[in-house]
């Protein structure tokens, strides 16, 4: 018998009625165009019942069997929302799929919220692109190839707002379009620049694995202790430093950045390294709701070993571009996926010291690529060791105004 029978006659025996099916599709985000989850323990009356019905009580195996089938049949999206789904329909639906989909690295695929916080793909790049709104100073990363091609599928992964004050420049970044609080359980992070616009500092909501990050706890002192749950990001952890460089060709020159990675280590572009990412995801969504979250004994050690080997941090620097004779520009090979000239066109290699023992294959890869398509979009690849966070960010600093660098 299918597993297309074996659906209908569990629906026809125990039923979900349509006052049921719609908390269900809410807390899955069915239909819906951003990450969204409805945290357990909810007011929602009908979300214990879905709990106690033939849904829940299906054999481990049978379970097992169907949702590898759906992850094994859906590759793109929309089409992942089935996989969304399964996840939210009850705690034990939502174990097995802990342990069906895998991370991007190991698939390449974004599935949930999650995944923005963990290390992109080893072999092909992750395509995504940026829409800048310039009246409302906010940034939108989509997942696609362009909004020509993507249309009304693309995905939002992540937006940001930009944030000007006297002496330094905010870009706070959400998982949601236009929730930009550090309070709300959609922050992400955020992205501050010094006063000359030439330093940026990529803070993290999330604590990383390393240990020897320090959080910065600036918002504590803006919010009162009665409102503030204990899971809410009420700190930020610096996990990134990126400076531009003075130019001497000033905007007639290509830009010269370094992106210092604090929570990845050099050892992880090194043969059998491993980038580390946080092993719960604490704040903003609620962990039981993000099947991603590391729990493998082989994660664990992975974790452990990669920690052991945080003393030398990552350093990326942009790939230095040639000057075009013909063209009278400076040109870098995109492979077609940047059209328009631009200053902020950049990509980002790893700058490693010869004493290390790295392949030069991965000291040419390009790990992300950032440039211009059309009138306030803009292309982003990347892929391991940088997430999905990581690189939006970085990207997010091309944009902002560089008086001393330019």
């Amino acid at each position: 018998m299918s597993f297309k029978y074996i659906f209908r006659d569990l629906k026809g025996k125990n039923g979900i009625d349509s006052k049921l099916k719609q908390p269900i599709e809410q807390s899955c985000g069915l239909g819906h165009s951003d990450f969204h989850f409805t945290p357990e323990g909810s007011s929602s009356s009908s979300y214990p019942v879905v709990q106690q019905s033939l849904w829940a009580s299906l054999p481990p195996e049978l379970l097992l069997d169907i949702i590898g089938r759906v992850e094994a049949s859906e590759i793109t999206w929309p089409a992942r929302r089935a996989v969304v789904s399964c996840a939210g329909v009850c705690k034990s639906w939502r174990e097995i799929t802990r342990e069906v989909i895998k991370t991007p690295e190991e698939c390449g695929l974004l599935t949930f919220p999650m995944s923005l916080k963990q290390s992109g793909p080893r072999d092909s790049p992750i395509q995504c692109f940026i829409r800048r709104e310039r009246a409302t100073s906010t940034y939108r990363l989509y997942l696609g190839l362009s909004p020509a091609l993507s249309g009304d599928a693309s995905k939002l992964l992540l937006a940001a707002k930009r944030i000007k004050k006297a002496t330094k420049t905010d870009l706070l970044i959400s998982f949601a379009a236009n929730d930009f609080s550090q309070t709300s359980d959609n922050y992400a992070g955020k992205l501050r620049s010094n006063f000359f616009g030439s330093k940026f500092f990529i803070h993290d909501c999330q604590p990383p694995s390393n240990s020897a990050i320090q959080s910065h706890g600036w918002s504590w002192k803006r919010i009162s202790a009665k409102k503030v749950a204990p899971r809410l990001p009420i700190c930020n952890y610096n996990v990134g430093t990126i400076a531009y460089e003075l130019n001497v060709l000033r905007t007639r020159g290509p830009r010269r950045m370094h992106c210092t990675m604090h929570s990845i280590p050099v050892s992880a572009i090194q043969e059998g390294g491993f980038a580390p990412t946080p092993p719960t995801f604490s704040c903003g969504l609620d962990e039981t709701l993000c099947p991603l979250t590391p729990s493998s004994s082989i994660f664990r050690a992975k974790t452990k070993e990669s920690i052991g080997n945080t003393s030398e941090p990552l350093i990326l620097k942009n790939k230095t571009p040639r000057w075009h004779e013909q063209l009278q520009c400076w040109c870098l090979n995109f492979r077609g996926r940047v059209t328009v000239a631009s200053v902020k066109n950049f990509q980002l290699v790893a700058a490693v010291d010869p004493s290390l023992d790295v392949p030069a294959s991965e000291q040419d890869k390009v790990i992300l690529q950032f440039g211009k398509i059309g009138k306030d979009i803009f292309t982003m690849d990347y892929r391991y060791p940088l997430s999905a966070f990581q690189a939006f960010a970085i990207c997010l600093s091309s944009f902002d105004t560089k008086p001393v660098c330019e």
